[in-house]
């Protein structure tokens, strides 16, 4: 290779040539717009759990990354989707929905607040099918996209189909299939402002080592390389014992608690916690302002007495209550108002400057 006459070249000018190289432009200023910053975020509906997901600010779902919600059976996987497909929608992003199951209800979509008419349903054939027909939109669809796979755990991959049921014929083929879809795919999702949402089921981590079984308890299928392409995890678990569950007056189930926890996070918030009660009869979605009390329990702006709470106001007065009328306390704007500060505060900045136990924090051992 001749070497060039050009001399040393500005930062600028190595930007230039480089995208001349590649024809389309890949070398970026990153004081400027760019595909690796995160620009914006698509809630999850839980305040809380948007709280703790990226340092020093309110976030969700990051819009470009690769996103896993994974969890045991009936912690809300779907449920939590549906309703970020809606939020995804509200904020002008089409949603293509892959389901492996064929268990996508119409209604619960409606319910959780999605409109259907603009949701694209694709029946989940196979890995290679729903990694090649994003990269086909990717290439073709100019508008943002949020796409949800329900589930990677329960979608086979064309050899498992055309097998038979032996697992060992098959062994890591999907992870492997996986490894080479995603390193075609981060890019183009980055450079379209899309969204892959991964929805994952928590396995029993079954190992040689004892002591990892006891510190890693689940592991997801998919295999490493989706691990490493996840900008953000999120894990959910639940209690089974009947306290957990949400009942209606007449003592039927129609929600249950969940515990949430962030597996892997690139936005400087891995480890941490927050729970939130989920409801799946009439309503669907997260439960998310009557989260808010449990969420600020830590602050010294709100004080309990027996079965009273007091909700302390920056000049100095106070708000008494009773948990029971927790949501309708924030039906007033005030109140409501001084409530978001305080999680601001307590969920956000003091995880933000450190101040306080880091053990407030992080999921406990």
């Amino acid at each position: 290779m001749a070497k060039s006459s050009l001399g040393r070249l500005s930062i600028s000018e190595m930007r230039k040539l480089i995208n001349k190289k590649a024809g389309i432009e890949v070398a970026h200023n990153l004081a400027e717009d760019n595909p690796t910053e995160v620009k914006e975020w698509i809630p999850t509906g839980s305040r809380w759990l948007d709280s703790i997901i990226c340092r020093g600010r309110l976030a969700g779902i990051p819009v470009g990354k690769v996103t896993e919600i994974a969890g045991l059976e009936a912690t809300g996987k779907s449920f939590m989707a549906a309703q970020v497909a809606a939020n995804a929608q509200k904020l002008g992003i089409d949603v293509v929905y892959f389901d492996s199951e064929s268990a996508l209800d119409p209604e619960f979509l409606v319910k959780a607040g999605c409109d259907i008419d603009r949701l694209l349903y694709v029946q989940a054939q196979s890995v290679e099918f729903v990694l090649e027909t994003i990269e086909e939109l990717l290439v073709n669809n100019e508008s943002r996209m949020l796409f949800i796979w329900d589930s990677l755990a329960l979608t086979p991959a064309i050899s498992d189909i055309e097998g038979d049921f032996n697992p060992l014929s098959s062994m890591a083929v999907k992870a492997r299939i996986l490894a080479k879809g995603m390193s075609k795919l981060t890019i183009p999702i980055a450079n379209s402002q899309s969204t892959f949402l991964v929805l994952n089921q928590l396995k029993t981590n079954i190992t040689r080592s004892p002591s990892e079984a006891l510190t890693t308890p689940y592991m997801t299928p998919g295999g490493k390389a989706m691990v490493y392409a996840y900008s953000l995890r999120v894990w959910l678990t639940g209690r089974k014992a009947k306290a957990s569950f949400i009942t209606d007056d007449k003592g039927f189930r129609i929600g249950s608690e969940v515990k949430v926890k962030l597996e892997k996070s690139r936005f400087g918030t891995a480890g941490r916690q927050c729970n939130f009660k989920i409801l799946w009869g009439e309503r669907i979605g997260v439960q998310d302002e009557e989260s808010w009390l449990e969420a600020i329990k830590s602050s010294k702006n709100l004080r309990q007495k027996g079965g009273w709470y007091e909700l302390v106001y920056e000049d100095g007065s106070a708000d008494k209550f009773q948990s029971t009328k927790w949501t309708t306390k924030l039906e007033d704007e005030k109140f409501r108002n001084r409530v978001m500060g305080i999680m601001d505060e307590e969920i956000i900045m003091k995880f933000e400057n450190r101040s306080g136990n880091a053990s407030d924090f992080y999921e406990s051992e």
